[in-house]
């Protein structure tokens, strides 16, 4: 193949003109900077391993409540309309009701009526049942007799008796019924391919709570943490998801660099647009608990470990392109095979950036209905903290993936060698034969055998004599 090298090694790689042959070189090049890549990943991982995850900023669901407070489950037995006056409220009520005897306080609108999963300390072996107020949204949400929900419940103050509140409704059987129409429609659908894929899903979940999650909170740096945790699970979603191949390490090999470029832009940005880091409710609790960790360390790993999916999605889409340009057309050089990579990676950025942009947008529309109900100037509300947070997060994931395509395609390009097509057996027609070639002359056999012509010859018998002579020598020779 011109440009190919002219050593080259077979490469289990099946596309509609034969098999890919890896050119030696690349492959010992690719595989050296693989190994050099996965030293390093194991190396950061063993370096920066957290120590005892039980550490002094771990806290507990009742830290976040006053002493004695317990977060009950109850079953709601009945939904109140909502109240037509929004000032209206039903407030809380007693486990034992003004009398003492278990009963609750009346209420017209705006509350549901749950009993308690289990009796407390107050109600003896009764499980008491009360009325709670809730928000308006959660009784037009479909919340009705039979659901569940957890409570939040003060213990008694003094005089005053015990008292419960609304918390949230509990969601995890519908939430366990989705995740297994899930995985029975992947199994079915991609069946072992997506088996692997999910498998490999599980274990990067693992690394995230396992080791970057602990890291972390342990105050490491978060570039370093999202690095190393990156790498780490690409390395495993990608060798389990698509094989173990040249073909697999060519898109491995793209989006690590793709992560590398994300890493640089996320950490160059959020200093230069002064990100704090805490930019909504769950930013500042979590910056209030945790006094080890820089919130700004957490937002640079949070841009770097948001783009995976589709930085992913993009290398191993460039890889298998190429792979299969160079199987269909096997002559062709790599200048034009890149060129020809490069035409459906245009494609497939186009595509993924709108993935990329919408996916926020439909993410974010409640912020984006709030800030458009202000009236304030597009370009002021871009750079509210959370919007310029988003943003940052969504341009240095799409520069990165972007960048992706050339480094893989190119990488690809170099690594593919020539298809190995059958050797042509005797009297088969070669490369540059043509099916227009004349007929042979009756009589002469084809040196490769008899052709299909020469068969319907001779079960048609032979053909009617052409001249007097020519049925004069047959009669003789019968």
């Amino acid at each position: 193949m011109p440009g190919g090298h002219s050593h080259t090694h077979t490469h289990a790689a099946h596309g509609a003109a034969g098999t890919v042959a890896v050119s030696t070189l690349a492959r010992v090049g690719l595989t050296l900077v693989l190994v050099i890549a996965a030293a390093a990943t194991v190396y950061g991982v063993v370096r920066y391993w957290p120590g005892d995850t039980q550490t002094p900023n771990r806290v507990g669901t009742t830290d976040f409540a006053a002493p004695g407070v317990t977060f009950p489950i109850a079953e709601v037995q009945q939904v109140l309309p909502v109240c037509a006056d929004p000032r209206a409220s039903t407030g809380s009520t007693s486990a034992d009701g003004p009398a003492g005897d278990g009963g609750v306080t009346s209420a017209t609108c705006g509350a549901i009526t749950v009993q308690l999963e289990q009796p407390t300390a107050s109600s003896g072996d009764v499980r008491p049942t009360v009325s709670v107020s809730v928000p308006p949204a959660v009784s037009t949400s479909g919340l009705r007799e039979g659901d569940t929900v957890q409570l939040l419940r003060t213990p008694p103050q003094g005089a005053q008796p015990e008292t419960y509140s609304f918390l949230q409704v509990q969601r995890g059987a519908p939430l366990s019924l989705m995740l297994a129409l899930f995985l029975v429609v992947v199994a079915v659908v991609a069946r072992w391919r997506g088996v692997l894929a999910l498998v490999g899903l599980g274990l990067g979940g693992l690394v995230v709570v396992k080791f970057m999650l602990p890291a972390l909170l342990e105050g490491q740096s978060g570039l370093l943490v999202a690095l190393i945790g990156s790498s780490a699970i690409m390395f495993v979603v990608l060798y389990l998801a698509h094989g173990l191949s040249i073909r697999t390490s060519t898109a491995l090999a793209g989006t690590l660099f793709g992560v590398g470029i994300t890493a640089v832009l996320g950490l160059l940005a959020v200093d230069m647009a002064r990100l704090s880091g805490v930019a909504n409710d769950e930013g500042a609790t979590l910056a209030s608990f945790v006094t080890t960790m820089n919130p700004r360390d957490l937002l640079t790993c949070a841009i770097i470990v948001a783009g995976l999916g589709v930085l992913n999605d993009v290398t191993i889409t460039q890889s298998s392109a190429v792979w299969e340009l160079r199987a269909a057309a096997p002559t062709m050089g790599r200048r034009e095979l890149f060129r020809s990579g490069m035409r459906i990676g245009r494609d497939h950025i186009a595509s993924t950036i709108y993935t990329i942009v919408f996916a926020y947008a439909g993410a974010a529309l409640p912020v984006l209905l709030l800030l458009f109900l202000y009236e304030r100037p597009v370009l002021e509300m871009l750079q509210t903290e959370s919007l310029s947070e988003e943003i940052v997060r969504t341009l240095a994931s799409a520069i990165g993936l972007v960048l992706a395509v050339p480094v893989t395609t190119a990488i690809a390009a170099l690594t593919v060698g020539a298809v190995k097509t059958p050797a042509s057996r005797p009297g088969a027609p070669g490369p540059g034969s043509s099916s227009d070639a004349p007929p042979e002359e009756p009589g002469h056999a084809s040196p490769g055998g008899p052709t299909a012509a020469d068969l319907v010859r001779t079960a048609s018998g032979p053909p009617p004599p052409m001249t007097r002579a020519e049925a004069r020598s047959r009669m003789t020779s019968g």
